[in-house]
Formats: C-alpha cells, structure tokens, sequence
C-alpha cells in the first residue's frame, strides 16, 4: 500500500545545526519548515512545533534521516543535544511509526528518483540497470552507502569507509599522506582529504612537503583561492583532493560492484562542478590496471539537487511503509 493511502507523513532531514521537516501526501512533499537545533532543547518539541504551525493533517508516521550513526532506531547526535530516538518518539507523538535513517543512507534510497536536471554527467555510460548504485559525499565528513536491488527488494548499505586508511597513488601523495602521517598517527580518507577538515589536512602537509610560506586556510578559503587563482598551492591542493576522491570512488565502486552508478554528494563538491570535471577525477577513477575497461562503462554524476534527501525519505517510504 502507498503512503498515500495512509495518510500525511512527516519527513526531516536532521544536522547538527539546523533540521528541516516537511509533509509529503504520499504524491508530493509540501513546503520545506527550516529550524534551528539550538532553538528547543528535544527533537520532540520542535517536532511539535513544526506540526503546531503546518496547516495540514496530522501525520502517521515520520521518517527522520540524522547526520550520525544509526542504532536500533536510534541516533545521539555528535554536534547537537538532540537524542533522536523512533521506538520513543512513536508512542509520545501518537505516530503509527517513526523510521530514523542516517543521512547517506537516505541519499543513497534518492538515486533511483534523481532526474537528468538533478545531476551533471562527470563520464562513464548509461549504468547497467538493476545493479548497485553508489554515492560518496565529502563534506563536514565523508559518506558513503550503497543501494542494492534484489528480486524487487531495495537495501541501502550504509558503511563507515570514510575511515579506512587513505590509499596513495604516486610518490608526491605518499609524500603528504607521510606527512599527517606524522601529525595524525593513522590517516583516513576523512581526516587527511575527503572532507573540509581534510581538505585543510591536506593543504598544510602539501605546504610542509613544499616548504611554502602560505596563510592558515580553512576548507572554504582554500576552495575560493584555488578557484580565484591567488593561490598556486591551494589550487593543487584542490587538484589532489579532486584525483584522491576519483581513486576513492573506483576503489569503492570496484568494491560494492555499482555497476548501476557512482554519484558524488555532500556539501563540498557542487561548489566546483567545472574543476571537478577538468580534473584528474575521471582518469584515476578508471585507472585500476586490468579493470580499466569495468569502470570505464560506469557512469559518475555530480548529484546537485539541494532536497535530494527530502527524495530520498519520500522513495524510502514508497517501498517501506504499509
């Protein structure tokens, strides 16, 4: 049975800072009701708040993606007071259901409803049909989960690859990769690029390897520099981050089989489609010895649609929910 059938739904896209919530009728997801984590002190009112103010009818069931790990329906937020808990929100908001989903996890069930306008081709093919759909997604971390489809039934994998150890590919990035090496002990591909704070990692052992004289950057000042061309180090600090996250994604695509696709999400990426798409990413994306010729049939897109979760928590409850 379609969600439409069972009435309004609420769905939220929950962070550290800031958590948005909508209504979806089972056909469409209504306006989008922007809230400050730090403006109540439980999910649970500001829940009541959103739907206090929605003129809607009330909804049955929610499902709430968290930026943090998942656990028996439940979520202890890293960055906020928010314990985001199903099995008690349920019976105290009079829902019939409450799913808490992490976060890439949602991302991952939006693949299959993302439309052309949604994405920017970054090379491959079309994508084999039915097979496994991968997005990774630097950001304030870095995601990754897969959504595979079996005899009609969908499973979005949700993994913790962001902190497997950061793999080099030539001599200059084991260089770096030594150099926070020294600083960090053990260098995931969070911590040391795939990731704002990695992306500075990055910077300051390039600048150490290159003995350069350059000001403290954060992520977003390094971007701008390396895009505005007043800086020659951040520019290849950009230049490696775009060639590690392609050799990332073809380890992982190789990994998972996604054969059906490999998209790039996350909150750093979309700020630079054109130096993404001029960049190595492509070529060490494929560059894997004898299957060269496997990746190179895999699509790679840019996912650049700003809901794409809200599309996400709408197909899972399409296919979860009765």
């Amino acid at each position: 049975m379609s969600i439409g059938k069972t009435g309004n739904i609420l769905l939220a896209d929950i962070g550290g800072t800031n958590a948005r919530f909508a209504l979806s009728n089972g056909e469409q997801i209504g306006a989008i009701d922007y809230v400050k984590v730090a403006d109540h002190p439980t999910v649970r009112e500001a829940i009541v708040d959103v739907l206090r103010r929605a003129d809607s009818e009330k909804p049955a069931r929610a499902v709430l993606a968290v930026a943090g790990p998942v656990t028996n329906n439940r979520c202890v937020m890293t960055n906020s007071p928010w314990v985001i808990d199903g099995n008690e929100l349920q019976p105290a908001l009079g829902f019939d259901s409450v799913h808490v989903l992490n976060d890439f996890e949602v991302v991952a069930w939006s693949l299959p409803a993302l439309q052309p306008a949604d994405l920017i081709p970054l090379g491959g093919q079309d994508g084999m049909s039915g097979e496994p759909l991968l997005v990774v997604g630097p950001g304030t971390g870095f995601g990754v989960s897969c959504l595979v489809e079996r005899h009609g039934s969908r499973l979005a994998v949700v993994t913790e690859a962001g902190h497997a150890t950061l793999p080099a590919e030539n001599e200059r990035e084991e260089r770096v990769i030594a150099a926070m090496r020294r600083r960090f002990g053990h260098v995931s591909i969070e911590r040391g690029a795939l990731s704002g704070s990695g992306l500075q990692s990055l910077y300051e052992a390039m600048a150490e390897v290159d003995r350069a004289q350059v000001p403290q950057r954060d992520a977003a000042a390094i971007t701008r520099a390396a895009l505005d061309g007043t800086c020659e180090l951040s520019r290849a600090t950009l230049e490696m981050f775009c060639e590690i996250l392609g050799s990332v994604a073809g380890n992982l695509a190789v990994t998972f089989g996604s054969r059906g696709g490999v998209y790039i999400a996350g909150g750093i990426v979309p700020r630079f489609p054109e130096f993404l798409s001029a960049s190595a990413f492509r070529a060490r994306f494929e560059a894997k010895g004898r299957f060269q010729d496997y990746l190179r049939n895999i699509p790679t897109r840019l996912v650049v649609k700003p809901d794409a979760s809200f599309v996400g928590l709408k197909t899972f409850a399409d296919h979860n929910l009765d």
